[in-house]
């Protein structure tokens, strides 16, 4: 399992909401980020913490 997977709290995960719609988070593993299908957005992971800033998301539409 890669290391920085292995370093996010699944619990964690689980606890987060999008900051933006307040709406259920999935976490894609291949790309190391929290989704939010109803905001279009990506949250990245960056050393095992959600960087959970709207401005720090990617867009799913790109």
């Amino acid at each position: 399992m890669d290391e920085k997977l292995s370093r996010v709290d699944p619990k964690l995960l689980e606890l987060l909401v999008c900051p933006l719609t307040k709406g259920h988070l999935s976490y894609d593993r291949e790309h190391n980020e929290m989704v939010s299908e109803k905001a279009r957005l990506a949250y990245p992971i960056r050393d095992g913490i959600p960087i959970m800033l709207v401005s720090e998301a990617r867009s799913l539409d790109d």
